[in-house]
């Protein structure tokens, strides 16, 4: 696919080489005296029967004063902004702020102000780190039922049954970060009491 879009970028370069040159009056001549490229180099650069490279095209933009990216007709650089939309889950709300699948994969979750009892923990393979934004998170992990408040940290092994909710209190917005595994979630199933 990459060598897909070079080859059709290159076919491109020609064509935009003749156009660019006569739009700016000058003739095969005058350029090969401009940039000591030879008329038979040039008109073969311009017709695609001979391939671009750095050598020929820096001295042409150079003649004729233009960017080597309007020469080439490289792509734009994409705007590199992320623009997911939530997702609504159990409740909460997940703003994905990582575009491309797999890899470390970065959420920001928004649990609204409930007071919830842990239900289910749950364990997945990976590794996850969680930052608080604001409010107040109640984690719980393992035997450890713990408040994280804002601008607190924590890191764990998701093997390890977890939850997390809102202490009731009020809303809390935390940053979840973790790996390609972590999305395969599994529901731990609770022991039997005696």
């Amino acid at each position: 696919m990459i060598d897909d879009d070079m080859d059709e970028v290159l076919a491109e370069v020609g064509p935009r080489l003749r156009r660019i040159r006569k739009e700016r009056g000058a003739t095969l001549a005058g350029l090969s005296e401009a940039t000591g490229i030879s008329v038979s180099t040039l008109s073969r650069l311009e017709s695609g029967l001979r391939k671009p490279s750095l050598e020929l095209l820096l001295p042409i933009a150079r003649a004729h004063e233009v960017a080597l990216d309007e020469l080439v007709g490289a792509p734009a650089v994409r705007d590199p902004r992320v623009r997911a939309e939530p997702i609504q889950r159990h409740g909460r709300t997940y703003w994905p702020l990582t575009r491309q699948p797999g890899g470390l994969q970065a959420f920001k979750v928004l649990v609204p102000q409930q007071e919830a009892e842990p239900v289910e923990p749950r364990t997945h393979e990976g590794y996850e780190w969680l930052y608080v934004m604001s409010g107040r998170l109640r984690m719980v992990l393992g035997d450890h039922d713990i408040v994280l408040n804002a601008g607190e940290a924590a890191e764990f092994d998701t093997r390890v049954p977890h939850w997390f909710g809102s202490t009731g209190e009020g809303p809390v917005e935390f940053l979840s970060l973790f790996g390609p595994q972590g999305e395969r979630m599994h529901v731990r199933a609770r022991p039997k009491r005696a």
